[in-house]
């Protein structure tokens, strides 16, 4: 049996946080996207600790619109926001695995969950802005054939890190395309519910 995470906070709670901190629906609904492709995982590798997953997703990037212009720092400004809300030191410690690759000083993903985190986060960004170029706007009917084209064209959706994506399913010992597949399904898990995938991502796609 896993060991129990503690996020020190309730869904409703981190949601409440998140939009105080961001008032963009794109950043938002960035937040809850990632938030359903960790529970996603979460349910495949560690259904005890489901909960803690998601809102590491939902507050991973809690504060990029208000510091967008120092990525440098980003989660460092988070990390002080989480605790004042009553997130827990793993909670922070989770959310900043996965910008390690840009400031050395921050904690490099070791569990599944923070591997995960690593890959997908972009790789949802890029998803999105692959799906709105669709017809139907839907992740319904995407497929990797349909994303190793985008993935590979370097224009488009130019702010996805592709070098991170490939990374991250290094890290996970993951082909990459059992990583496109893979997180292509977890966001089609939710999709019904919320299937908003290609709207939130049109500035990605410009």
């Amino acid at each position: 049996m896993a060991d129990a995470l503690h996020a020190g906070m309730t869904r409703e709670q981190a949601y409440d946080l998140l939009c105080a901190h961001n008032h963009d629906p794109f950043h938002i609904e960035h937040g809850e996207t990632v938030e359903g492709v960790m529970r996603y995982f979460a349910r495949e590798f560690d259904p005890d600790n489901e909960e803690f997953w998601g809102i590491v997703g939902l507050l991973h990037d809690l504060d990029w619109e208000e510091h967008d212009d120092e990525p440098e720092k980003h989660t460092l400004y988070a990390a002080p926001l989480i605790e004042q809300a009553g997130g827990t030191p793993e909670l922070v410690h989770a959310i900043q695995t996965h910008v390690s690759e840009f400031n050395p000083d921050l904690p490099r993903p070791e569990s599944t969950m923070e591997k995960i985190l690593f890959a997908c986060e972009e790789l949802t960004g890029l998803i999105g802005a692959a799906v709105v170029m669709r017809p139907s706007k839907s992740v319904m009917d995407f497929n990797v054939k349909s994303l190793k084209k985008k993935f590979k064209d370097k224009r488009f959706a130019a702010g996805v890190n592709r070098d991170v994506i490939r990374k991250g399913a290094e890290m996970l010992g993951w082909e990459l395309d059992d990583l496109f597949a893979r997180t292509i399904e977890a966001m089609q898990s939710f999709a019904p519910d919320r299937d908003t995938f290609g709207a939130q991502a049109e500035n990605l796609a410009s």
